[in-house]
């Protein structure tokens, strides 16, 4: 299936979902303290998207049953928010994302939960930082898979681990669109981009193995050697130069 190219109106429509999830980390990021719950985080999510008129598109998609995927340390991406009260020292990855006027955006961050140790602080570092290396070639006329290479490089080259089972993606009318987006090198150069491409780039890093494991509630991811994972995501446009952020 052909990637999609977004015209200026659809565009317009995928900043305004942006806007609404950019907010929506940073008031959870506010919010997130020892002893609050990942369930009262995703209320106030969910709660925060539909007061501006969003609707949270995590929540149903594929039955999944909550606004937020809220991960903590040894959890790589799609936890469910329950009972469970974060703690000082832990690290918590916060995915969601928002469908406004028929288009999406999707992001997410790894926060620190009072204070963590080096190598957490170095692992949720290293993680943002090789999203930036990698959305250095996020502009028209590169080819996807030097993304991908990049965010490898960065990674690998820093002693940790990039998640190989789950990718990044295209997004725009759909939550998931053509392509997918590798966080690691793969044959060839991948398609060339084009300006109004729109792509959901989203590093998932282990600070032991790639290896993960999905629990018995169908949707949890974990490292598979119970060590730290962080996640940083962002939704952009492809353009001429640099890639514009609508996550930001």
């Amino acid at each position: 299936m052909p990637i999609s190219i977004k015209n200026a109106d659809q565009l317009n429509k995928m900043r305004l979902a942006g806007k609404v999830v950019a907010r929506a980390l940073e008031i959870l990021s506010q919010e997130l303290r020892p002893g609050v719950t990942t369930r009262e985080l995703d209320k106030i999510a969910e709660e925060y998207i539909l007061s501006r008129g969003a609707k949270p598109n995590f929540k149903g998609y594929g039955g999944f049953p909550a606004a937020a995927c809220i991960s903590v340390n040894d959890e790589v991406i799609h936890g469910i928010p329950g009972l469970k009260k974060v703690k000082a020292g832990d690290i918590v990855s916060i995915d969601l994302g928002a469908v406004l006027n028929g288009y999406h955006a999707d992001a997410a961050r790894t926060f620190a939960v009072g204070g963590v140790s080096q190598a957490a602080a170095r692992l949720i570092a290293v993680t943002e930082r090789s999203f930036l290396e990698g959305v250095a070639f996020a502009r028209a006329g590169q080819h996807l898979n030097f993304i991908s290479g990049a965010i490898e490089d960065y990674v690998v080259g820093n002693g940790f681990a990039v998640v190989r089972k789950f990718v990044g993606h295209g997004i725009g009318a759909s939550l998931h669109e053509e392509p997918q987006i590798p966080n690691y090198r793969v044959s060839g150069r991948g398609p060339k981009l084009q300006a109004g491409m729109t792509l959901a780039v989203e590093p998932m890093v282990n600070e032991g193995v790639c290896d993960v494991v999905v629990l018995q509630d169908g949707w949890t991811v974990v490292t598979a050697d119970g060590k730290l994972s962080a996640h940083y995501e962002n939704t952009l446009v492809i353009t001429d130069s640099e890639p514009e952020l609508l996550t930001i």
